[in-house]
């Protein structure tokens, strides 16, 4: 049997990393064979379990092996990402010919546009995977493709809305932050310029997007000329199709901890545990946790709550909170927890998240009403369809120095997980509606399942061409 030989390569980010690890499983179980390249550093967070067969990691380094400091220069990462990798995807390329293999196909996450012109150097074809909803990648397009200006004239007036095709109307807030003023981040819009141009070049070019049909259905179809194809949830297999019961996590993650969490979440009752995290790279201010540290001990409820640990440093006395003792008799503070198993666990009964991608179809697979709380990126976009669209969630509102005070933040978790409230009801009504539409779209037979057969096949036919 001829297998098709992916090479995909991603972003060396925590959320880029899980989905492209759950695609390159999805495309073993479909005949393909996948050579996964990342940093040297992003490949030390995928956890050390024994690789699947078909799957093999190809590393480079981009200057910083033991991570990225606090204070790096973005232009210089970016600069050495793109130097290092595209070397590092030439050579590959080079020596597997060289043994007489050829690559089939190549996939992409977002923001490293250059791996695609290095596809294109070798004749080798590319396909774009997209981690974040259709609904942002539509956005994007149309910010660079006629509507530019309508979005920066509006997009720091709360009051007006902002109307884009297919898309539902949308504020300021619910735009990716990278379009917003200022952005920090500024570099982040070129590079995304220059991917939607990469995409330009191509004939009816193809978009891999983590996502299922009936999630986004209108969405992914809105853009004449660009094939929006649903591939997601990027979720483990455990979770979400059971084809792979051993699949019960992403990549993996440095802090990883006990897993005592799990027992003290089968002491609690069903529906009753508030769970708190914003995700691997969000690094919230101490007033912003004290907020939340209050909400959480008046709402009376138990609670699981993330706070990441800074790798090899202690706890300063004034990054401390005021209420940790009391904090830790009423809910358990972890450093790291698996988040598919914690959010699959009968005792959930509400999420309160940035509202990640990952993290947000997460949730929907795990029929877990959501507090939206977004802080940058895609995740105000996220938010809103979470609120205003699937309907499983309510979105907190900061004050004018941009903080959520712990009243708003109880406010919104009574709502979630209050019993006998109707739109807590509506909310998980509509969340368990969303779980059985993923998993019924990721089984065989199901829309992303054959999306994505499809796809392995195609690639399959090009190699038998080529051979």
């Amino acid at each position: 049997m001829v297998h098709p030989q992916v090479i995909l390569v991603t972003f060396p980010a925590q959320g880029h990393i899980n989905p492209s690890l759950q695609f390159a499983k999805r495309l073993l179980l479909l005949g393909a064979r996948v050579t996964f390249v990342t940093t040297v550093f992003a490949h030390r967070c995928i956890t050390k379990t024994p690789t699947p067969d078909g799957l093999s990691f190809a590393t480079f380094s981009d200057g910083y092996d033991d991570g990225v400091p606090p204070d790096f220069d973005m232009d210089h990462y970016t600069s050495e990402l793109k130097r290092c990798g595209s070397e590092a995807l030439t050579d590959l390329i080079l020596s597997t010919a060289n043994d007489g293999r050829c690559f089939t196909c190549l996939v992409c996450t977002t923001f490293i546009p250059w791996a695609a012109d290095v596809a294109r150097e070798f004749h080798l074809p590319s396909t774009l995977l997209w981690i974040q909803p259709a609904t942002v990648f539509n956005i994007y397009y149309y910010y660079f493709n006629g509507y530019g200006d309508v979005i920066r004239n509006n997009n720091n007036d709360p009051s007006c809305s902002i109307k884009l095709p297919g898309l539902p109307l949308l504020a300021s807030r619910d735009l990716p932050s990278f379009l917003l003023a200022p952005n920090m981040y500024a570099l982040t819009v070129p590079a995304l310029q220059e991917q939607f141009e990469a995409l330009e070049r191509q004939d009816n070019p193809r978009i891999l997007v983590n996502t299922f049909d009936a999630l986004e259905a209108e969405t992914l179809r809105a853009i004449k000329g660009y094939n929006l194809i649903a591939v997601g949830p990027l979720i483990p297999s455990a979770f979400l199709d059971g084809r792979d019961p051993s699949d019960t996590s992403f990549g993996g993650d440095l802090f990883q901890t006990s897993k005592d969490y799990i027992e003290w979440l089968n002491s609690k009752p069903k529906s009753s545990v508030i769970y708190v995290s914003f995700g691997s790279l969000t690094v919230l201010t101490k007033q912003q946790k004290e907020e939340i540290a209050s909400a959480l001990l008046e709402s009376g409820r138990p609670f699981l709550w993330v706070i990441r640990a800074k790798e090899n440093e202690e706890e300063k006395e004034e990054d401390k909170l005021s209420y940790k003792e009391e904090l830790e008799e009423k809910g358990m503070i972890v450093s790291w927890c698996s988040q598919v198993e914690v959010l699959s666990h009968p005792s959930l009964g509400c999420f309160v998240t940035h509202c990640g991608w990952n993290s947000t179809l997460e949730s929907l697979v795990s029929e877990v009403p959501v507090v939206a709380f977004p802080q940058w990126s895609d995740q105000g976009t996220n938010a809103k369809l979470i609120e205003d669209v699937w309907k499983t969630g309510v979105r907190v509102t900061a004050n004018e120095d941009g903080i959520v005070e712990a009243d708003e933040i109880k406010r919104c978790l009574e709502l979630v997980i209050g019993v006998g409230d109707r739109k807590g009801e509506e909310m998980r009504r509509n969340a368990k509606k969303w779980k059985d539409l993923a998993r019924k779209a990721s089984k065989e037979g199901g829309s992303s399942y054959e999306n994505l057969k499809s796809f392995v096949d195609e690639i399959g036919e090009g190699l038998k061409t080529f051979a």
